[in-house]
C-alpha cells in the first residue's frame, strides 16, 4: 500500500443549511450540529495532533466536514430522507436561536413534532451514496 495515495472515505460527513440564515447564524448551526456527530460515533473522530514543540491539541474529525445549503423544503425533504435511511444525524431548528443553554435547547425541540420541526440545519453521515441521496437538491454552500 502506497502511505503517499489519498484516502478515499466511504463514508461522508455533511451539514444542510438553510438558504436564509444569516453568516453568524450559519456558523454557529455548523459547529452545533457536527459537534453531535462526534459524541456519538467515534469512527469518525481521528488521532489527537501535537505540533513539533509537543504542545497536545484536541482530535478533530478524520474526513471532511461538507457543507450545503438549500430551501426550507430542501431541508424538510432532506431530514424526511435521512430518517427514512436511519443515517445519524444532528439537527437545528430556528427555535433554539431564542434559547440560551442546553436544557432549554432539548425542550424546545422536545414540544414540537418531527414533521413541524422548524429545521434550519441538519447534520448527517454514513455511506457516501446514502447521504448523497438523503441531501438531493441541495448545493454546495458558496
Amino acid at each position: 500500500m502506497n502511505d503517499d495515495a489519498p484516502i478515499r472515505f466511504d463514508t461522508k460527513i455533511a451539514v444542510l443549511l438553510r438558504e436564509d440564515l444569516e453568516t453568524w447564524q450559519r456558523l454557529n448551526v455548523t459547529a452545533f450540529l457536527v459537534s453531535g456527530l462526534g459524541t456519538q460515533l467515534p469512527e469518525v473522530v481521528g488521532e489527537p495532533y501535537e505540533d513539533a514543540d509537543g504542545v497536545s491539541y484536541l482530535p478533530m474529525f478524520r474526513q471532511p466536514v461538507l457543507v450545503f445549503e438549500g430551501t426550507k423544503e430542501t431541508l424538510t425533504a432532506a431530514h424526511a430522507r435521512a430518517l427514512s435511511r436511519a443515517l445519524p444525524r444532528a439537527m437545528f431548528t430556528g427555535d433554539l436561536f431564542a434559547t440560551g443553554n442546553d436544557r432549554d435547547n432539548r425542550a424546545a425541540v422536545r414540544a414540537v413534532g418531527t414533521t413541524a420541526l422548524d429545521l434550519v440545519g441538519l447534520a448527517v453521515y454514513g455511506p457516501r451514496n446514502a447521504v448523497d441521496k438523503a441531501l438531493k437538491g441541495a448545493r454546495m454552500h458558496p
